[in-house]
């Protein structure tokens, strides 16, 4: 995923995937398909209610990437008093080991009549997302998740149901009622979209009737104005192959660009690396005036000397950022209660990153 730059870019990407994967608490799906999965983290710090945090991990909506490159931050997150749910969904319609014959870009490489690849020759790349599942997914997922909660807290004191700890009084103090929606890079752009359901056309398959049930979203280098996603070529054009190509842009933009679907009424906090090469920051900078311009400020938390990465990273400082931007929005001071198994990574007491920019926050009046 890594974007020319070489360095400190690499020797982020290489910190962020070096932490082992940390099991879920409690793996639930949440629909048929095996990528319909939502993994579990109890709240470990605290003890009065605890927020729940819906974790979107990136990848540039491509197969390759899944939720347990985010594993690690979901386990810093839980050991700061928050239950977090981290959601599986579709991506790209394959991965390397998929394609059904030759090298990238030749001839059979395709899947559900979709090309698995884009580009030939070294430069090719897995294809990005699927259209409509990639949105169905999340979807379906933000909307079942209460549910799930409640069948986690139902099997407490009785026999374990599907893999819950029987009696973990942490269960208990999850409350659905005070959800924070954040992820990363593409994930960072569904969080945005799944806050903004209520704004697209009713007939949408997607649209989701009355105010938004969320305290805030905190996106990370979210891929969030797909126009200049498309201008600067982010993630190798992933934003025109999720929507199924050039051809298919125009019609499907106004349903999955969040720049386009503002104001949403839903406190909006984007933290940005400053040296970001993957996402660069003039994609949240344009975001932001495209809030603006819509009446909805949006808070930007801007790096500096951060790349794309260190977001994600529990070892890295600017994790310490976002813990507390997920804790101002959901009103909430974090708790720490470290424990090695489900807390990697930094001190809680750690430098909280260097920030350059800080916009301030528009205050309730903008409950966006």
């Amino acid at each position: 995923m890594a974007a020319a730059g070489g360095g400190d870019a690499e020797a982020e990407e290489a910190s962020a995937f070096g932490h082992a994967p940390v099991p879920a608490d409690v793996s639930l799906p949440y629909g048929p398909h095996p990528d319909q999965v939502v993994d579990l983290y109890a709240p470990r710090g605290g003890t009065g209610p605890a927020p729940l945090v819906v974790l979107l991990h990136g990848g540039a909506w491509r197969a390759p990437y899944d939720r347990h490159h985010v594993s690690p931050l979901a386990a810093r997150l839980a050991g700061y008093g928050f239950a977090v749910a981290s959601v599986e969904y579709r991506r790209g319609p394959g991965h390397p080991g998929l394609r059904t014959g030759g090298a990238p870009g030749e001839g059979a490489s395709v899947a559900g009549g979709l090309p698995v690849w884009e580009g030939n020759g070294p430069g090719a790349v897995p294809r990005a997302g699927r259209w409509p599942e990639t949105f169905d997914d999340v979807a379906l997922a933000v909307d079942r998740l209460p549910a799930l909660i409640g069948e986690v807290q139902a099997a407490e004191g009785r026999t374990a149901v599907r893999g819950v700890p029987q009696g973990d009084p942490a269960w208990a103090r999850v409350d659905p009622a005070c959800t924070v929606l954040t992820g990363h890079s593409a994930g960072g752009h569904l969080a945005l979209w799944a806050a903004a359901r209520h704004r697209l056309p009713a007939g949408s398959r997607w649209h989701r009737a009355g105010p938004p049930p969320f305290r805030g979203v905190v996106a990370l280098a979210p891929i969030a104005d797909f126009a200049t996603a498309r201008r600067l070529g982010v993630c190798s054009d992933a934003a025109v192959q999720l929507l199924g190509g050039p051809e298919e842009w125009p019609a499907r933009l106004p349903y999955a660009d969040t720049a386009a679907l503002l104001p949403t009424g839903v406190r909006t906090t984007v933290v940005q690396g400053a040296t970001d090469a993957d996402v660069p920051p003039d994609v949240a900078r344009a975001f932001v005036a495209a809030a603006e311009r819509a009446g909805q400020p949006v808070r930007l938390v801007l790096l500096d000397g951060v790349g794309h990465f260190p977001l994600i990273d529990p070892a890295a400082p600017a994790a310490a950022v976002v813990t507390d931007e997920i804790a101002r929005l959901a009103g909430r001071e974090p708790e720490p209660e470290p424990e090695p198994g489900h807390q990697p990574g930094s001190d809680p007491g750690s430098d909280p990153g260097h920030q350059s920019r800080v916009d301030p926050d528009p205050g309730p009046e903008h409950s966006r």
